[in-house]
């Protein structure tokens, strides 16, 4: 009778409280700071697009990424050149920098990227790059603007005014982006 009870005040107060509280793993908050997003800011080259991944953490609806992004300046007139992913959203929020951000729904000359590599497997899950020639939107961002993009929308940049630097947050819901990114090679 005594194991009766002992299983029942364990039911209790460990197995049913794990049943309700399905996501219980993912009950940590992370936090990035202020210094950390600038240290990325100020590490990248600014000659070059740099992706810098901070953190990946799961949460019950999938994977969440935060990195910082930095492109140079483009000049108007030139080719769209433009990435489109087909499994995560994304969110910009522009630190410094500005920029012609311009979306469509198709890109020609499009090509995947190595699904092995570590853009892929690492960054921004299955995507494909190309040229965007039919602009469905073209605004205009700067420091202070939020961005969203869903999965499956093209988007890149038109002219780059002002080498651009942003926060991004990858919404990962199919898990197919690597919890520790590979440090990139720079």
């Amino acid at each position: 009778m005594e194991n009766l009870g002992i299983a029942c005040i364990t039911l209790i107060l460990i197995v049913i409280p794990t049943l309700i509280c399905a996501d219980s793993d993912y009950r940590v908050a992370t936090v990035i700071s202020a210094a950390d997003l600038d240290a990325a800011k100020a590490s990248a080259d600014p000659d070059r697009v740099s992706d810098q991944p901070l953190s990946h953490v799961e949460s019950a609806e999938g994977r969440l990424g935060i990195g910082v992004v930095h492109r140079p300046v483009i000049e108007a007139g030139g080719p769209i050149n433009a990435i489109q992913h087909h499994k995560q959203s994304e969110v910009y929020r522009v630190m410094a920098g500005s920029g012609t951000l311009v979306t469509g729904a198709t890109m020609t000359e499009s090509s995947a990227l190595d699904p092995d590599g570590r853009v892929v497997q690492n960054l921004v899950g299955p995507s494909d790059i190309g040229v965007i020639v039919e602009i469905e939107n073209r605004q205009r961002i700067g420091e202070g603007d939020v961005v969203i993009i869903p999965a499956g929308v093209a988007h890149g940049f038109s002219e780059i005014t002002e080498a651009i630097t942003y926060m991004v947050v990858r919404v990962d819901p199919e898990r197919l982006v690597a919890l520790e990114p590979e440090p990139a090679n720079q």
